[in-house]
């Protein structure tokens, strides 16, 4: 089933833009680079795109692509969002809020209106995987140098990726994207030697963060990336090699926290994440179709939190921060948006020309769900938009490819000789 071939030129420079905006994503120059914090260059960069994508659909009269029922749950979301300023508990940290989602919805549907080749598709999932470096390499050598360390032993980086755990979930979800292109042997020899270099590097900041669920993630993403890919030897060869690595080169610290799963009563950290489940759960009761409002879970920490939980936490798991903040309606609205981000990307994988990279796409946003139900819920990370938007953009070109097969395709026509009845 062959990929449609590049259309709408018109927007070569809006997808370079894009592009520009992965790279930031995880670049994030204006954090260690003296003079380019006020620039905000992925501000810059994603609005560009966004503003070129508008622009164009406005002069030639072409419609915007909305990604149907998955690209109207977001929207409702985002509205939703927004319309919690009227009910919030601490109207700025909504006000934030919305403005945030505002910009993840305006790069979601840039994405799925400008990436609609698999050429497009390649390229920027490329971008990322290659991107990953700048924070890997970042949290590395904070880790070499022991600096900045998070319980002293914790490495972290800049910016986003200041949190551990965020490190460990942001980076974890290229490592499928990076085996995905090491294995495919039609990609050029050096880009793939890259995406190896970028895929080992992720998998050692993940170990050197010590992250539980960042680790579960990693070790969710492989399984199903192994389990559906068809080179299976190759995958096996893989997952021995990642095995033996962590058992080779992880440090004793990493195995000793991991080993705490099973004892969590006795871990404040683990139980800090207990309660704030709980805390969640009360303001669900309390709220239970809108919430709190966006944004506002740290703030009314006071009034829902356990007895003997004085700390305020984050709700360490995306999904009950949504209960929390927008209820059981917003909760609805964004199942519906990511399950059906999900369902695309393995829909794509039924395509046999795309099947290699919608399968490591399904792998990642499987890896990067898994790990927000340990980590913190933290619904504004672009990241999250990005991954959900090269998932949708995977089967709308997959969905195109198949067009031209069945508008080619009539029912026979029956001829009857003539003076016969039909």
């Amino acid at each position: 089933m062959p990929i449609a071939q590049e259309r709408q030129p018109g927007d070569r420079i809006a997808f370079g833009f894009l592009v520009a905006f992965a790279v930031l994503m995880y670049a994030i120059p204006s954090e260690w680079i003296d003079g380019l914090g006020a620039l905000r260059l992925a501000l810059v960069t994603s609005s560009a795109a966004a503003g070129l994508l508008l622009l164009r659909r406005l002069f030639r009269f072409e419609p915007i692509y909305l990604d149907g029922i998955r690209g109207a749950a977001l929207i409702a979301f985002v509205t939703l969002t927004v319309l919690s300023l009227t009910w919030s508990a601490y109207p700025d940290g909504t006000q934030f809020a919305s403005a945030e989602m505002i910009k993840a919805l305006a790069i979601y549907l840039t994405m799925v209106n400008v990436i609609t080749t698999q050429r497009r598709l390649v390229i920027f999932c490329g971008a990322l995987v290659l991107a990953s470096v700048f924070a890997s390499i970042g949290a590395i050598n904070y880790w070499r140098a022991g600096v900045h360390l998070v319980e002293g032993f914790r490495t972290r980086w800049v910016g986003v990726f200041a949190d551990p755990n965020y490190l460990a979930m942001l980076v974890g979800m290229i490592v499928p994207l990076a085996v995905a292109f090491v294995t495919r042997r039609e990609q050029g020899w050096l880009f793939r030697i890259a995406c190896a270099i970028s895929g080992v590097l992720a998998i050692i900041a993940i170990v050197l963060t010590h992250s539980r669920g960042g680790f579960l993630g990693l070790m969710a993403a492989m399984a199903m990336w192994s389990f559906r890919e068809k080179r299976r030897l190759q995958a096996i060869v893989l997952g021995t090699a990642l095995v033996i690595g962590l058992l080779v080169f992880a440090p004793d610290t990493f195995w000793r926290r991991s080993q705490t799963i099973g004892q969590f009563q006795a871990d404040p950290s683990a139980m800090g994440r207990v309660h704030a489940w709980e805390a969640a759960a009360n303001m669900s009761k309390a709220h239970p179709l809108l919430g709190v409002g966006a944004g506002a879970f740290l703030y009314v920490w006071p009034l829902y939190r356990p007895a003997a939980e004085k700390t305020a936490h984050v709700a360490h798991n995306v999904f009950l921060d949504v209960v929390g903040e927008l209820g059981f309606v917003g909760l609805l609205l964004f199942l519906m948006f990511v399950g059906a981000a999900a369902g695309g990307a393995f829909a794509a994988s039924r395509n046999p020309e795309l099947a290699w990279l919608a399968r490591a796409i399904a792998a990642s946003l499987v890896g990067y769900l898994t790990s927000s139900l340990f980590l913190s819920g933290y619904t504004l990370s672009s990241h999250l938009y990005v991954l959900c938007g090269i998932a949708a953009c995977a089967e709308r070109i997959s969905r195109r490819a198949a067009e031209p097969v069945r508008q080619r395709w009539r029912p026979p026509v029956v001829s009857f000789p003539q003076g016969v009845r039909s």
